[in-house]
């Protein structure tokens, strides 16, 4: 005898339709485990520096998306973000930490010379955020790799706190990354916890 197929009804959606509207969750479980896939045994200090060579481009997409104005912007300009993340290492010039944290101390700067779209209250808490997640990377390549781990691992999960506090008030930042971006976030913290 087969089972029937799942089908929808007033109180239980389709399956499909389901997935359709969590798509950014199952997108970033899909990163975060090729991710895991990719870098195998990696080497304590490997993870944390890299880890801590990405954590300040988060802040930096909110106070970018912040001073535009407009959260539609948030995915491209995160697509500019991963281009930096991922062609700064090959300069031996400077940090892609160094970069990200001098882009968002622009943005700031800017921010509070021009004024904001969402006003001086959002972007106070935008400029705590940029400078509580930036201070938590750059104290995680400072200090030994072991204690660096765990002060990563808080600066990505209270990011992902962060992202669904925005997600909750559909602020700032498009909702679609927010959940995405949350979901990596926890993720990522767990994998410096337990996996590195």
């Amino acid at each position: 005898m087969s089972t029937p197929a799942p089908h929808a009804t007033a109180d239980r959606p389709h399956p499909a339709t389901m997935l359709k509207r969590r798509w950014p969750t199952v997108l970033a479980i899909a990163v975060v485990a090729v991710n895991v896939l990719a870098s195998g045994s990696q080497d304590v200090a490997d993870a944390v520096g890299g880890f801590a060579e990405t954590l300040p481009l988060l802040p930096l997409i909110y106070l970018v998306v912040n001073q535009t104005g407009k959260p539609r912007a948030t995915w491209p300009v995160l697509g500019a973000g991963m281009v930096l993340v991922f062609t700064l290492p090959f300069q031996d010039v400077v940090a892609p930490s160094t970069v990200l944290v001098a882009l968002a101390l622009a943005v700031l700067a800017w921010g509070a010379v021009r004024g904001t779209p969402h006003g001086r209250a959002t972007f106070g808490v935008q400029a705590v955020g940029a400078l509580v997640f930036c201070g938590l990377a750059l104290a995680g390549i400072a200090v030994d790799p072991d204690l660096g781990r765990y002060l990563l691992a808080a600066g990505w999960f209270f990011h992902g706190v962060w992202d669904f506090v925005h997600l909750w008030l559909d602020k700032v930042v498009a909702r679609t990354f927010a959940e995405w971006c949350g979901v990596i976030d926890v993720l990522v913290a767990v994998q410096l916890l337990f996996l590195v």
